[in-house]
């Protein structure tokens, strides 16, 4: 397929480029900043026009997308103002989703993200492992965003019964360069308590969205997506019942698995998280 990730630059996108890439696909990076090569545009995303005008297929980047990866946000809480971080990532937002289906776009992976579960955690989740059963919690501007964006997501699913949008709640996404130093936590089980000690591997990241573009399921689903472990070398449920001991687990965890469940993500995408940290 021609793919459009938007955010290709940063530091997921890098990594879901080159496996979309390695798989064969034909990649368009869309993103504001970056060294000029032959798939680079660089585009404001909140300009409506510039985003139609690169989707399209511009002269020196030929024909229209059929894919979009939407990555391209100021990406985590507390790095801009709250009135930017809003104005920026919703109207980026509805300009890629507007201009994807009046251009009949039909296939598009969006980055969610996990805070939308509650993080950072200070009222305790209602059950552990947490999933997408229940309703966002948002805590933060940026979380309120993508709060917002999967319910206009599901509004435009509403509008096109033939689109498909897969939400991809993304953990804590680490590049493996960053994993030394990681046992400076292990003492302390507060440190890493705002998302339930978890954490996605952006090689991981990158399965996970091109197994959410090869997916032919139709209207919005969303997935947590993290590793198969926590950050921590002690067992799950032990952690749980000290920093959460009000929160029922809802069926058993073995070892260090994750608290973030991943079940759906793994039964509909056929996602399988392949790095841990501890490798």
């Amino acid at each position: 397929m021609r793919v459009a990730v938007t955010g290709g630059n940063g530091k997921l996108g890098r990594f879901v480029v080159d496996r979309l890439r390695g798989a064969g696909h034909h990649v368009e990076v869309l993103d504001v900043t970056g060294q000029r090569t032959a798939d680079f545009v660089p585009v404001d995303l909140t300009d409506f026009g510039q985003v139609v005008d690169v989707l399209l297929g511009t002269e020196e980047h030929g024909e229209p997308v059929e894919a979009i990866v939407h990555l391209g946000a100021i990406p985590a809480p507390g790095l801009a103002p709250n009135a930017h971080t809003f104005a920026n990532n919703m109207v980026s937002s509805f300009n890629v989703i507007n201009a994807a289906t009046r251009l009949g776009i039909r296939n598009i992976v969006w980055a969610s993200s996990e805070t939308v579960l509650g993080l950072p955690f200070d009222i305790d989740p209602p059950y552990a492992p947490v999933d997408e059963k229940y309703h966002p919690r948002p805590e933060s501007t940026y979380s309120l965003v993508k709060t917002m964006e999967e319910e206009m997501l599901a509004q435009f699913c509403r509008w096109h019964p033939d689109l498909k949008v897969a939400a991809l709640r993304f953990s804590n996404v680490i590049d493996p360069a960053e994993y030394s130093g990681w046992d400076a936590h292990q003492s302390d089980a507060m440190i890493r308590k705002w998302n339930l000690w978890g954490y996605i591997d952006a090689r991981d990241g990158a399965q996970a969205v091109e197994r959410a573009l090869e997916a032919t399921f139709t209207g919005l689903d969303t997935f947590i997506i993290a590793a198969a472990d926590t950050v921590m070398n002690r067992d799950s449920a032990d952690l749980l019942a000290e920093v959460f001991p009000n929160v029922e687990l809802t069926r058993p965890v073995s070892g260090r698995e994750t608290l973030l469940a991943i079940d759906h993500a793994r039964e509909v995408l056929g996602f399988e998280p392949e790095h841990s940290w501890r490798d």
